[in-house]
This record gives C-alpha cells, sequence and structure tokens, in this order.
C-alpha cells in the first residue's frame, strides 16, 4: 500500500499544486477542503493518473469534524503518514477597523486548524515510526500591513512546528514550514480585487520588488513541499524555508 498525504485546503491554489504534485512523487492523497464537492475536480485529476485519492469536506478549526475526517481517511485510503496544513482564509484590515470575528477566524482556521490536524494525524506517524508535517506560514509572519490577524497567526505556525519538531522527532518525525512570498492564487486575485487593481497590474507591481522578478506560482511551493515530505529531507525538521524568490528572513 502506497504512503497517505492530507493536504488541507486542498482544492485549489497552493493546496491543489500540492496534492498533484504528491501524488506524482508516489502518494495517495485525501484533498480536504471546507466542501466536498470543491475537493474533487483535484481528486478526479489524480486519479487519472492512477493513483488513489480522496475528496473530504471538513471545517478544520472544528475539532470533531477533523477526527471524523481523520477516521474516514484512514479507513478508506490508508492510515496518513503526511499532513500539509494549507487551509486558510484572510480578513484583511487594519488594526482600528479589525473585528473580533476577523482575528477569530483567521486564527481559528490557520492556527486551531493546524493544531487540531496536527495533534490527530500524529498517532498514525508515531504508529508508523516515520512521518512528515509541513506547515504552511508566509512572509507575512514578519509583519505585512492590514493583516494584524494573518500575521499573528502565521507567525504561531512557525511556533507551533519548530515544537512539533521537538516533540514528534523521536518518532522519526519531521516538521517544517514554508513561508510563500507574493504567490499568485485566486486568494490573491480577490486581494487586488478588493483594493480595485486589475490582477495583471497588480502581479507586475509585486513582481517588480521581488528579486527574481517574477510573482510566484503555486508550483513553486509544492516543489518545497515536496522536498520537506522526502525521504532526502529526514535530518531537517523544525525550520522554515521562504519561498519568496529573494531573501525574506
Amino acid at each position: 500500500m502506497s504512503a497517505v498525504a492530507i493536504v488541507t485546503g486542498g482544492a485549489r491554489g497552493i493546496g491543489a499544486a500540492t496534492s498533484r504534485r504528491l501524488a506524482a512523487d508516489g502518494f495517495d492523497i485525501a484533498v480536504i477542503d471546507l466542501v466536498e464537492a470543491d475537493a474533487q475536480p483535484v481528486v478526479d485529476e489524480i486519479r487519472a493518473t492512477g493513483r488513489q485519492a480522496l475528496a473530504v469536506g471538513a471545517d478544520v478549526s472544528d475539532e470533531a469534524a477533523v477526527t471524523t475526517a481523520v477516521d474516514r481517511i484512514a479507513a478508506e485510503l490508508g492510515a496518513p503518514v503526511v499532513l500539509v496544513n494549507n487551509a486558510g482564509v484572510i480578513r484583511d484590515n487594519l488594526l482600528f477597523k479589525m473585528t473580533a470575528d476577523d482575528w477569530d477566524t483567521v486564527l481559528r482556521v490557520h492556527l486551531r486548524g493546524a493544531f487540531l490536524m496536527s495533534r490527530a494525524v500524529q498517532k498514525h506517524m508515531v504508529d508508523a515510526g516515520w512521518g512528515r508535517i509541513v506547515n504552511l506560514s508566509s512572509t507575512s509572519a514578519l509583519g505585512n500591513r492590514g493583516q494584524a490577524n494573518y500575521s499573528a497567526a502565521k507567525a504561531g505556525m512557525q511556533g507551533l512546528t519548530k515544537t512539533l519538531a521537538i516533540e514528534l522527532g523521536r518518532f522519526g518525525v519531521t516538521a517544517n514550514a514554508i513561508a510563500p512570498g507574493f504567490i499568485e492564487t485566486d486568494m490573491t486575485a480577490a486581494t487586488a480585487a478588493r483594493i480595485g487593481v486589475p490582477f495583471d497590474e497588480f502581479i507586475a507591481a509585486r513582481a517588480a520588488e521581488i528579486p527574481v522578478g517574477r510573482g510566484g506560482k503555486p508550483d513553486d511551493i509544492a516543489n518545497a513541499v515536496s522536498f520537506f515530505v522526502s525521504e532526502a529531507s529526514g535530518f531537517v525538521s523544525g525550520q522554515v524555508l521562504y519561498v519568496a524568490g529573494g531573501p525574506k528572513a
């Protein structure tokens, strides 16, 4: 039986690219998204390549939903030994305009979600004596105007990652974080729309600030995930890799 990987927020963008890449690397994939039907196209694409895949609808911030999802994945696909905590939302606003709900929603999905998923999956990794956890942080962890909630959540992901690495290392489990810079996704397109700038102009403006001279693609992040979940990365744990087209930290 092939090893099983879970990707949260896997229906689109970075999550979809990561799901496809890990399937190409030989993993069977559980694609979790808030609405199960949204994850199905990615699952169908993976199945067409001959790999096994499963679409799972779950709110990663809901403890009972996470338990049910992971139990279902273990029963239908196999015990998961790779977890990519990618699910996320944005509720951008300046501090004086940011509501408590804006704050709670972002912290709940990113940080509580990663905690609940990691806690649920680690037992399968410990039983296997091998596992990989990859958490999606962001360059916003260093601070970003209008993103007090998102910045705090993404900085929290880095602290969570380092602690997981310390606690789980003895069981053959590594934990690492990837901090993307500007990536061309539906989420960044929504940001451009919110501020009234055409997406192509938004991309060009951001690319002008990036040393390699282009915006990032979801596959750029998927490539980094691929390394972190490989056998080759077994002595790399508790690290934060900034994938941002230049030095960010």
